[in-house]
């Protein structure tokens, strides 16, 4: 029976948590060998889906709502007159093996606010992994790296935990300062270069000495709030494509920004960021880290943002049409991932698939690409040509307005799910 006084606790404090988005499949497969307290499926952790239709959760808390910091945009800034609480370490521990033994959770993900100072809180929040650990807990444990945190106490929290991360919420120093004056972009980018070069170290001591422990296995994210500042989708993006080349990040995450509190700086209340808006973002995500694409190539200077109406790959589409068509028995893997309908692992199995045989319309549909859409961008092994239509004005607009149409209907399905 969990005391009411921990209960409160985890009311408040899970509450708090909800608007950290930046945790999913934990990329990690860790085997249960020796009769140990759980494991970690690569196959996904936090609300996400199997394969097999299988839900899987994690616990979801901050250690502490209490926070020396007055970020404009954050729910638990300390001039915000809400109600406080802080686990204590044992706590913490207590509730995941409870909630795990129960069948409640499959992992935990632990963030917090910054009570005293930023070693002090790292400090707890290793605490709670470390003993986890040792109680033979071996389940996925998404950690936060707490910004001004010491590099030594970063690198013990990374032989613990599955996964880092660090939130740099604004995508520019200029709205870092003006939302979050006590913040610097540089102190969210020193613990992410720390992070970076001990997975760096660690994976190249486990393939000299097979006993090196891992260091955070699944490697690190980062969350960015959409629409609380001005910047633009193309200004988001290239931040994206920096933290991707440059700090090796597993994921970016984008979380529409909810008004919450009242502040001049932010957009009035009633002024909610469209849901349309974050998940186009995180589709032209899926374009930079899988099928080749540039940043320049999702948006244009007179148009800094991304459509709302049609997918970015669509969109890029049809800003290019002397790239198409491309011959589906001919081109490159990385000109057939251009193709709108035709998803990443479609076109693996296009190129695999034509060293046997030449490829007709009805093979593309056996491999099941998007038909509809993909026909007007490809030529194949057939005298059917469709790709002459996108030439037409009024075709292009149909199939602008079909996309659009056909989303819409798709995410208002999606969204009455959650309603």
């Amino acid at each position: 029976m969990i005391p009411e006084r921990i209960l409160t606790k985890l009311s408040i404090l899970s509450d708090a948590a909800k608007y950290d988005v930046s945790c999913s499949s934990s990329g990690v497969k860790r085997k249960n060998t020796r009769k140990e307290l759980g494991n970690s499926s690569g196959m996904g952790i936090c609300h996400a889906y199997t394969e097999d239709g299988r839900c899987v959760s994690l616990l979801k808390i901050l250690f502490t709502n209490h926070c020396i910091f007055d970020c404009a945009y954050c729910v638990s800034r300390k001039s915000n007159d809400v109600q406080r609480a802080a686990f204590t370490v044992d706590e913490v521990v207590s509730l995941t093996i409870n909630f795990y033994r129960r069948n409640y959770i499959e992992g935990l993900f632990l963030s917090s606010g910054i009570f005293k100072n930023a070693d002090f809180t790292m400090e707890r929040l290793t605490a709670v992994c470390k003993k986890l650990r040792g109680l033979g807990f071996n389940g996925y444990i998404h950690l936060k790296a707490i910004p001004g945190a010491s590099p030594e106490l970063i690198r013990e929290a990374g032989l613990y935990a599955d996964r880092l991360s660090v939130n740099v919420e604004m995508p520019t120093e200029k709205s870092l300062k003006l939302l979050a004056p006590e913040k610097s972009m540089q102190t969210v980018l020193h613990p992410m270069r720390s992070i970076r070069s001990e997975i760096r170290e660690h994976d190249e001591d486990r393939r000299k000495f097979k006993k090196t422990p891992a260091f955070a296995p699944a490697g690190q994210s980062t969350q960015m709030i959409v629409g609380a500042t001005r910047e633009s989708d193309s200004e988001i993006l290239a931040m994206t494509n920096f933290f991707y080349r440059k700090m090796h990040l597993k994921r970016v995450y984008y979380s529409g920004y909810i008004p919450v509190l009242k502040d001049s700086r932010l957009p009035a209340l009633t002024t909610k960021v469209p849901l349309v808006r974050e998940h186009r973002l995180y589709q032209a995500d899926w374009l930079l880290r899988f099928y080749g694409f540039d940043v320049s190539e999702l948006t244009v200077a007179e148009q800094p943002n991304l459509e709302l109406d049609i997918d970015p790959k669509l969109s890029w589409a049809l800003r290019n049409l002397h790239f198409f068509p491309i011959d589906i028995n001919q081109a490159d893997l990385s000109d057939i991932l251009r193709v709108p309908g035709i998803g990443h692992k479609s076109a693996r199995k296009i190129v695999q698939s034509r060293r046997f045989a030449r490829l007709n319309w009805d093979h593309l549909k056996k491999i099941g690409i998007s038909f509809n859409r993909a026909r007007y961008f490809i030529t194949c092994n057939s005298r059917v040509h469709y790709a002459d239509a996108l030439w037409k004005p009024h075709f292009r607009n149909h199939l602008i307005s079909s996309s659009s149409s056909k989303y819409e209907a798709l995410f208002n399905t999606q969204l009455s799910l959650f309603t």
